[in-house]
């Protein structure tokens, strides 16, 4: 028969400790965000607008930084964007937005740069994909001449290797060379292999070159959940940098959010990673700060960081034939998220709070006498008022047609009394 006796020692909880790794420092002006280097793990984005639009990219990165990315990348692939770089950064500054931009070079990034020296000096940081600069002779004066801007500028690089635009040349050294083995790997393996060592090989290369090596980020970006895993686990073995997270295409709706989350959570589970971003592909005219959503959901929910309220809400069952309940938990979340860029100033701490918007009877009361605040609504035959416990005591029962406006204040109330100054001085 099984032991099922307790142990001594109750099992542990939590992600493993960090992977140890350089400090990457992103500025601009007096704002600096640092990845890696025992640093929380910071979420960044990407526009999708037309870089030489600079209106409209302005506008978009200031979207983006207000839903909470900390780092916006912007594409850099014509003349036209590279001119356009200091005026973005000029209107985000004008807007107070002091999120740093980061360039995203693909081709021809070595002649940009070397161009037009004010994008060169204005971005605080560049995206190299040595993958995609050619070949030979070619790839590497193209690699040394966007190393030796960085240099010149001061400005950290991420190396990103993508499985989609993979050094040809050295994965077909590889794949020789694996030929010869007495047992041959599978070829996505010599490719995921080629991956990590592309990624680490140009950071050595950048080093010689004279970059300073704690200006450097790696990322190896595939598409499939196992293989990011697997090679990010590998990576992270082989070096000290800091890493980039993330699937390079993870689809749409549902399919990019799970996908996503199924790779980054096991990776970050295990203490790897130190920035990320989601991939998602927008519907059309769908809302870009989705993904800075989804990325500070799946690091809050793993409880490695703190944006906004949480919302627990149950997903409603034969009890709950009242939509009551489910258009609650959503206006309460929409209005924590909008209250945040506010309350983040004014009320430190109410990242960690919890709000529970339960529908029923069952595990209403003892759902939301576990949140900070909580309201247990009525379901389908139970008497129509709804308990709410504040603290873990039941405080007062809201009835009628007015619950919502009415549990809406109650929160606000309670934020302003927790974690207001008044709140902060009287427990110091």
């Amino acid at each position: 028969m099984t032991d099922i006796s307790n142990s001594d020692v109750p099992p542990p909880v939590g992600a493993a400790p960090r992977r140890q790794t350089r400090a990457t420092v992103v500025r601009w002006g007096g704002h600096a965000v640092q990845v890696g280097g025992g640093a929380p793990v910071v979420v960044q984005s990407m526009t999708n607008t037309d870089t030489a639009d600079a209106a409209a990219t302005a506008a978009q990165v200031r979207a983006l930084a207000q839903a909470g990315s900390e780092l916006v990348r912007i594409t850099v692939n014509t003349p036209e964007a590279a001119r356009a770089v200091p005026a973005i950064r000029a209107q985000l500054d004008r807007m107070n937005v002091s999120v740093p931009l980061v360039g995203d070079f693909h081709y021809n990034g070595h002649k940009l740069l070397g161009q037009f020296p004010e994008c060169a000096q204005t971005l605080s940081k560049y995206r190299i994909n040595p993958g995609n600069m050619g070949g030979g002779k070619k790839r590497d004066d193209n690699f040394a001449q966007m190393i030796e801007v960085a240099c010149r500028h001061d400005k950290p690089i991420r190396i990103g290797v993508n499985w989609g635009s993979l050094d040809h040349e050295l994965l077909a050294r590889m794949m020789d060379d694996n030929a010869r083995r007495a047992q041959p790997w599978e070829a996505q393996a010599v490719m995921r292999d080629a991956l990590v060592i592309s990624a680490i090989s140009n950071a050595r290369r950048a080093e010689e070159l004279g970059l300073n090596p704690n200006a450097i980020v790696l990322s190896c970006k595939v598409s499939h959940v196992q293989d990011l895993i697997t090679v990010y686990r590998d990576l992270s073995a082989r070096c000290d940098y800091p890493l980039h997270l993330g699937l390079t295409e993870a689809g749409m709706g549902s399919k990019g959010i799970v996908a996503s989350t199924a790779a980054l959570a096991v990776l970050l589970q295990q203490g790897i990673g130190d920035t990320i971003r989601i991939s998602l592909t927008p519907e059309p005219g769908g809302d870009r700060r989705r993904e800075v959503v989804v990325a500070q959901e799946i690091l809050q929910t793993m409880g490695l960081r703190a944006f906004t309220p949480m919302v627990v809400a149950c997903p409603g069952c034969g009890r709950t034939s009242s939509t009551v309940f489910q258009e609650l938990a959503n206006d309460i979340q929409a209005y924590l998220r909008e209250q945040m860029p506010l309350w983040k100033t004014r009320y430190p701490g109410v990242e960690n709070m919890n709000v529970a918007v339960m529908g029923c009877v069952v595990n209403g009361p003892g759902e939301s006498r576990h949140a900070d605040i909580g309201i247990s609504l009525p379901g389908t035959g139970e008497v129509p008022s709804a308990p709410v416990y504040i603290d873990g005591e039941r405080t007062i029962t809201l009835k009628g047609d007015n619950i919502a406006v009415e549990f809406q204040a109650i929160v606000e109330n309670y934020v302003q009394r927790r974690y207001g100054r008044s709140a902060h001085a009287s427990q110091s």
